[in-house]
């Protein structure tokens, strides 16, 4: 395509008429803007939600099982009376 080509073709593009835009548009586009917005919060929410209760399971976890406790050593038996 031409220089002159591209030209002829934006200059038929922008002598059209405009296209009609639906009435309802901002409206639906609103409804469609709040429903997104809903679902993000909620999305968030449960987000929070599944991190905090992973949290706690650690904390439980970890104060159970005590896994920074140096477990005792089986290979020495224990000194008694010398």
């Amino acid at each position: 395509m031409s220089l002159r080509e591209r030209e002829t073709a934006v200059r038929r593009i922008l002598e059209r008429t405009p296209a009609q835009v639906p009435p309802d548009l901002c409206a639906a586009a609103m409804q469609r803007g709040g429903r997104m917005l809903r679902r993000r919060t909620v999305a968030r929410r449960v987000l929070w939600l599944v991190l905090t209760a992973a949290l706690v399971a650690f904390l439980v976890w970890a104060l159970t099982t005590r896994p920074w406790v140096e477990p005792p050593s089986t290979t020495t038996p224990p000194v008694t009376d010398w």
